[in-house]
């Protein structure tokens, strides 16, 4: 595991985890593309810079069977836009408390929660990000700082095999939690290291 281990790796997340043993993470935690191309273009990234770059093709049911077979539990952001993932007992609700009804931003986001994780439904009421935004999906820190509290330990594994922009490690270095990223954009994997980095450095501050 140690090539693995607490690194952000560039790449395919299907070739990575091919790679990787049974059962070797603890959870996968990930909020993964849930729209191609084709099926919607506000999905591509609008760039700071204004340039569009796509952002990676939607969870399919080959790497579903790969996160599964490396992982113990899992939770999948956008478990309503995937109708290969199995039905669960629990799931999350994510209920962005800053976005009005008549705003045509999504007020809520729904995350499979795997049965051998948990059979309990949880009901997170937590604003939209606010931090500096590098990838359009970008999840608050705080948010999955919530879920790793609430489903993982200390010294437990974390995969996320659609990293964008880091919220995943940001929140396991806060957190005392090991990580995998894997990222298959190179641009998503330079901001992703730089807030490893900047996470890291608070991280030893605060200690």
């Amino acid at each position: 595991m140690d090539r693995w281990l607490n690194k952000i790796l560039l790449g395919d997340c299907l070739d990575v985890m091919r790679e990787m043993p049974d059962k070797c993470v603890d959870l996968v935690l990930t909020d993964p593309p849930y729209r191609n191309e084709k099926e919607n273009q506000p999905t591509k990234d609008m760039r700071i810079n204004g340039g569009m770059n796509n952002f990676g093709e939607k969870l399919t049911v080959e790497q579903f069977k790969e996160i599964q077979r490396i992982s113990k539990h899992q939770i999948i952001f956008g478990f309503n836009n995937f109708d290969f993932l199995p039905s669960c007992k629990g799931f999350i609700v994510w209920h962005k408390t800053n976005i009005p009804e008549k705003f045509t931003m999504s007020m809520a986001e729904i995350a499979y929660v795997s049965e051998s994780l948990s059979t309990i439904s949880k009901l997170i009421p937590m604003p939209s990000n606010n931090e500096a935004r590098i990838h359009p999906t970008q999840k608050p820190v705080a948010l999955f700082e919530w879920i790793l509290r609430l489903y993982s330990k200390p010294g437990d594994i974390i995969l996320d095999p659609f990293l964008g922009s880091g919220t995943t490690v940001a929140a396991c270095i806060n957190l005392e939690r090991q990580y995998i990223g894997i990222e298959i954009s190179p641009d998503y994997v330079l901001a992703s290291q730089q807030r490893m980095k900047k996470a890291t450095e608070q991280r030893r501050l605060f200690l």
